[in-house]
């Protein structure tokens, strides 16, 4: 199938690794050129040329801490008028209510609430001008299903859920879509530091953790790094025109609910 998005140009968040990784080469296999970001220069050089090799699109490495106003501006002035915006950032680690401080909370909101909302803010007038647009935002299944140890992480990351689905109401008749992915046991770099975490609190073996955890979930497996970048490249899509507002859970079958 071909999603349309040759020549498209996307900007594409904490994306030296993993997750953001993952939705940079998938777009860029589709043809896009795809500003990618990391806060490492070496690192993200050496991605931006292995993605460029793999796949023949253009791919811009842009260094820059987007919780900074400098950060977003970078990126924005590496690419002004972006047709895809895919929003991401690391989450906090997980701990109990009496180890978050206020600067604990003010870093969550501003690394997974804020800094995402600034930079729609920055490209949906012009996605609407031009009557494109796709911002895909990588939140957690933990807006759906909150745990005790994520609550930093879920009550973040839902308040940009609830941003992007009211702005979405207002943005769709110009084809402009603002959609979540909601992760849960991708197989990625996060999952490794989550695995530790179990092996290190329960004295296990890094196969016994992973089974563990891949126990709980219904497809008894993890996830790929690529199902979950071509699911975020399909929301970038022309054919996707129609979904907004959605959130889109990749886990394997595993949330219990109806809706």
């Amino acid at each position: 199938m071909d999603l349309g998005l040759n020549g498209r140009k996307a900007i594409v968040c904490a994306s030296s690794q993993g997750l953001g990784l993952a939705c940079a080469e998938s777009l860029a296999r589709e043809g896009a050129v795809v500003v990618i970001n990391g806060r490492h220069l070496d690192k993200l050089r050496a991605v931006a040329a292995e993605l460029a090799h793999k796949t023949d699109a253009q791919v811009i490495p842009i260094c820059a801490d987007i919780t900074t106003a400098e950060g977003r501006q970078a990126l924005l002035a590496a690419c002004p008028e972006p047709d895809i915006l895919v929003n991401n950032n690391a989450g906090p680690p997980p701990g109990k209510l009496n180890d978050w401080t206020p600067e604990a909370w003010h870093d969550a909101l501003q690394a997974n609430m804020l800094s995402p909302i600034y930079l729609i803010q920055s490209v949906i007038e012009g996605m609407r001008q031009r009557k494109f647009g796709r911002i895909v935002s990588i939140t957690s299944a933990m807006v759906k299903t909150p745990r005790p140890h994520m609550a930093l992480s879920s009550a973040s990351r839902t308040g940009l859920t609830a941003f992007t689905k009211a702005l979405s109401l207002d943005a769709a008749r110009d084809n402009v879509t603002l959609n979540q992915l909601l992760p849960e046991r991708i197989d990625s770099p996060r999952q490794v530091a989550m695995t530790e975490r179990m092996m290190a609190q329960e004295k296990l073996t890094w196969d016994e953790a992973r089974t563990r955890i891949t126990d709980n979930v219904a497809a008894r497996r993890f996830g790929t790094l690529r199902e979950f970048g071509d699911a975020c490249a399909y929301l970038c899509s022309v054919q996707a025109s129609f979904i907004s507002g959605q959130n889109l859970q990749l886990d394997g079958g595993s949330y219990p609910a109806l809706m």
